[in-house]
Parts: structure tokens; sequence; C-alpha cells
């Protein structure tokens, strides 16, 4: 029987020590769920700042992108403003000289043009516009343009012995090819005497 009152006694205690445990175990739980609860919150709390800050600096982007378009478009569309002030200056003293033309004033005249002509060199040279010099020198299919070739004893072959049309550059890219004249050997004389012998 003290086996049995013993028994009992310990089932007693375990039971009372299952049930410490569960309530333990339920304590935890419970905080463990506010702890999760807390952290689940304060993550969601976090995100949607973060989501904020991402539609913030997105639509900071967007409004960025949209202004320096604007200022491309905006500096693209009169990019060439202030050649065209410089060149409606030249423009005008070449209206005003023609319109003084009469036979008397033929001096007037040619200075005037030489003015215009002058106004318009320094323009170009301003903006970096060069003429190239083509006249003498060899011929390059890079910065000329052969029109035709004519024989000449006088210059090697292949050298530029007229232009035509001036070219130019603009910075270091041809802008136009000068349009010239080339030299070509001349045909032996022997040839040609040969055949005026048949």
């Amino acid at each position: 029987m003290i086996y049995r009152k013993n028994m009992k006694k310990n089932k007693k205690e375990i039971d009372i020590e299952i049930d410490e445990n569960e309530e333990a175990k339920a304590e935890e739980k419970s905080e463990s769920n506010l702890d999760s609860k807390e952290r689940i919150a304060e993550l969601e709390k976090k995100n949607e700042e973060l989501n904020d800050r991402l539609i913030r600096r997105l639509a900071e982007f967007e409004n960025y992108k949209k202004r320096t378009d604007l200022e491309k478009d905006e500096l693209f569309k009169y990019a060439a403003q202030s050649f065209i002030l410089k060149t409606l200056a030249v423009y005008e003293d070449l209206q005003r000289s023609l319109s003084h033309i009469d036979d008397e004033n033929i001096d007037a005249i040619k200075q005037g043009l030489k003015l215009v002509g002058d106004k318009f060199t320094q323009i170009l040279t301003e903006q970096n516009v060069t003429k190239i010099d083509a006249m003498g020198k060899e011929f390059d299919h890079d910065y000329h343009e052969a029109l035709l070739q004519q024989p000449s004893k006088d210059v090697p072959a292949n050298t530029v012995i007229n232009v035509v049309e001036s070219g130019y550059m603009y910075k270091d890219k041809v802008l136009k090819h000068a349009k010239v004249i080339v030299s070509r050997e001349i045909e032996d004389e022997v040839v040609t005497e040969n055949n005026s012998e048949e």
C-alpha cells in the first residue's frame, strides 16, 4: 500500500510538473506570439517606409528625366541661335551695300562687300570653321572631290591645280569637300608622233 500511495503521490507530482511545464510553455508561446506580432508590425511599418521612400525616389527620378529632356530639347532647338544672330548682322550689312549700288560709287560697294566678307570670315573662325587648303596639294579623297583631271607638265600627277569650290572643316570634321581639278600625266609625245605617222 505504501507503494501505491507513493505511486499516487508520484503521479500527482508528475501531473503537477506537467501542468507547470504546460503553463510555462503557454506563457512562452503567448510571449512569443506577442513578440512575433510586434515583430510583424515592426516589419510591416519598415516595409511601408521603404515603399514610400522608393516611390518618392522614382518620382524624383521621373521629374529629373523630364527636366533634363526639356533642357536638352531646348538646347538643340536653339543651338544655332548665336550663330544666326551673328549671320544676321552680316546679312544686314550686305543688304545695305546692295541698296546703295550705282555706277558712281563702285569703290564704296567694293569696300562694303569686303567688310561683309571679313565679317563672315570672323564668324566662321569663331565657330571653328576653317577653309580646306587644297591648291597645290596632293589629291586626298578625304578632303577633296575631283571634278575632272587635266594633263599638266608643270606639276606632278594627282596634284590639285584648280579649286572650283572651297571645302570647309568644322573642328576636326569635313563639313564640305573641296571641289577640285586634279593634274594627270601627259601622254608621251612619242606615242602621239607614232599615231600621226600611221
